[in-house]
């Protein structure tokens, strides 16, 4: 039996009102065949998680261009351990100074991509690292 496509939910954490990159980001996802949920603008850490367990999303790719990723992440990451779903994986992309990655993926961010990388490098990263389900 086939397996359910990878569900990615896409969210604009913080304050950040620019979210040209993060539309571009879903439809590149969505036209790869993923399922894809666009969280919308200035998107709390617990109005993340929330909607990522209420979808029982594969992905959370968190779209930070606001430098707010030092205190958005960590929180984001700790609710996901505190509602049992630390199994999501969390990438990001934007903004990140090259002295902030270690920090954030020792947190558990599985991934970053900084400006630059192409959709296609995200698809391809999403679809050897994410293993589609099985059906129920």
């Amino acid at each position: 039996m086939a397996g359910k496509k990878i569900r990615v939910l896409v969210a604009k954490p913080g304050l950040d009102g620019h979210d040209r990159g993060a539309k571009v980001i879903c439809r590149s996802l969505r036209d790869a065949g993923f399922e894809v949920i666009y969280t919308g603008l200035r998107r709390t850490p617990e109005e993340i998680v929330s909607s990522a367990i209420q979808e029982d999303v594969d992905v959370i790719g968190l779209s930070i261009l606001s430098g707010a990723h030092n205190v958005l992440v960590p929180k984001i990451m700790d609710l996901l351990k505190e509602k049992g779903a630390e199994d999501v994986n969390v990438i990001a992309g934007g903004i990140i100074p090259d002295k902030d990655i270690p920090g954030l993926e020792k947190m558990g961010i599985s991934k970053i991509f900084l400006p630059g990388s192409s959709t296609e490098d995200i698809v391809e990263w999403i679809k050897e690292n994410i293993k589609e389900a099985s059906a129920v």
